[in-house]
């Protein structure tokens, strides 16, 4: 299977994709106001990072995308990375955090 990601001596795929430049993003969700990126991600971004300091309820979407506790649930101080999609699929250009049960930050890296 052809790959773009980098290999190792035994020609075998690292799972490595770097920082995006200004691909850096902070929500600051509430338990009662859902928060999104106000930029939509690089039309070249595949994967995001994300990481939270409270608990959260995470939807992906276009501009419009609003998470509401019925969405799903990410725990606290955990990083993750998402594949956003592809050119077979569309791209999420918007991600939106509720908190579920403590005000905190949501921030996202856009990888390449």
């Amino acid at each position: 299977m052809p790959t773009v990601l980098p290999t190792d001596s035994f020609n075998q795929v690292i799972p490595a994709v770097r920082l995006k430049e200004s691909g850096a993003h902070t929500l600051a969700p509430t338990t009662t106001i859902a928060a999104r990126n106000t930029v939509a991600f690089d039309e070249d971004t595949r994967v995001v990072s994300v990481y939270a300091t409270e608990a959260v309820y995470l939807t992906f979407g276009g501009p419009g995308v609003t998470a509401t506790a019925a969405d799903h649930y990410f725990p606290a101080d955990t990083y993750y990375d998402f594949s956003i999609g592809g050119p077979k699929v569309g791209l999420y250009t918007h991600l939106s955090a509720l908190c579920a049960s403590a005000d905190g930050n949501v921030y996202i890296s856009e990888k390449e």
